[in-house]
């Protein structure tokens, strides 16, 4: 289904949807996502120096501070901060005490963004951490817990609080990427479109992400296949139980081809060929963004695996963290 085709099912023009203004990261024990977790052999390590603008830190060890984490850098510090007062709204915040600041990887889980955890992300975190970014790999609330556009909105908060307190966390708040995986490669590329650029945004990454909600509802028809009927389902839960004919503005909003403008950064997305949320998707944001001057790669693999399953087929890490690094840099010491 062509961008033409997707407007037919709107009744009116796109609604602008305020980001709300994040305030400091804060302590909360009891939004700590594991708090069964054992903990590690290294317990979680404080904030750097300069109290008056670090963050307050958990004073549960962080989930990813548990013995799987044993293999990052040894100057590496981890900790789960809180970004709201929802209890999803945490982020585990991993940071190099020493060298130069660093620039940020965002890492945003998928679930059909009615589910998924940010503990699932613990490899891929640690991944990019060892290349010598910081990464912040976040929560946000799901479709149950509040409808469109609080998970745009918590993304936006989230990647705020990180940057107004870079310095605690030696980072560099002018060089920041978003990758997400499926649900959580729309929030990115949604973030990405949001407005025209982001502060800071030098790139977002999507694997497998659903950009056209729109797309997603028309083919989870009766004739869609069983995992396209449950996207279909999902996006209406996410517009809140709407559907487009219903609420045009929210669909509108979730759209993602529908908001490209020329400070949106560049976009890299991989898809399978044959998997339920199809390469066509991003080919239309891809045109949408070529149409205002930005340019977006859309690479597609052969087979059906979706997500992060995908992320795990030979060479597509590996291309993946070769365009962050052309996009934020190789970190020196």
């Amino acid at each position: 289904m062509g961008a033409a085709a997707l407007a037919t099912l709107m009744l009116a023009p796109p609604d602008a949807q305020a980001a709300t203004s994040a305030g400091a990261p804060v302590h909360r024990p009891s939004a700590s996502p594991n708090p069964s977790a054992t903990p590690s052999a290294r317990p979680s390590a404080r904030p750097p120096a300069r109290p008056s603008a670090s963050p307050s830190p958990s004073s549960s060890p962080s989930p990813s501070a548990s013995p799987s984490s044993a293999l990052a850098p040894p100057d590496v510090r981890i900790h789960t901060y809180a970004y709201g007062s929802h209890a999803r709204q945490t982020m585990d915040v991993w940071w190099h005490t020493t060298g130069p600041r660093r620039p940020a990887v965002f890492v945003i889980h998928g679930g059909w963004w009615s589910g998924g955890d940010k503990k699932y992300m613990k490899s891929i975190s640690r991944s990019y951490s060892e290349l010598g970014y910081t990464v912040v790999n976040l929560d946000y609330r799901l479709s149950g817990d509040a409808a469109w556009p609080a998970q745009r909105t918590d993304v936006l908060t989230a990647v705020s609080a990180v940057r107004r307190h870079a310095a605690s966390f030696n980072t560099d708040p002018g060089r920041y990427v978003l990758v997400g995986f499926s649900a959580g490669g729309h929030l990115a590329a949604a973030v990405g479109a949001y407005g025209d650029g982001r502060p800071g945004l030098r790139g977002v990454v999507g694997i497998s992400p659903p950009v056209s909600p729109l797309s997603a509802f028309a083919d989870g028809s009766a004739f869609g296949t069983k995992e396209q009927q449950k996207l279909r389902k999902a996006a209406i839960k996410l517009a809140g139980g709407c559907t487009p004919a219903k609420c045009p503005r929210i669909w509108s909003s979730m759209e993602v081809p529908f908001h490209a403008s020329p400070g949106d950064p560049p976009m890299l997305a991989f898809h399978s060929s044959e998997e339920f949320v199809p390469p066509y998707q991003s080919e239309m944001l891809k045109d949408s963004l070529a149409s205002v001057g930005v340019r977006m790669i859309v690479k597609t693999m052969a087979g059906t695996q979706h997500s992060s399953p995908l992320y795990r087929e030979p060479g597509v890490a590996e291309t993946v963290q070769s365009w962050i690094v052309a996009r934020l840099g190789r970190v020196a010491g």
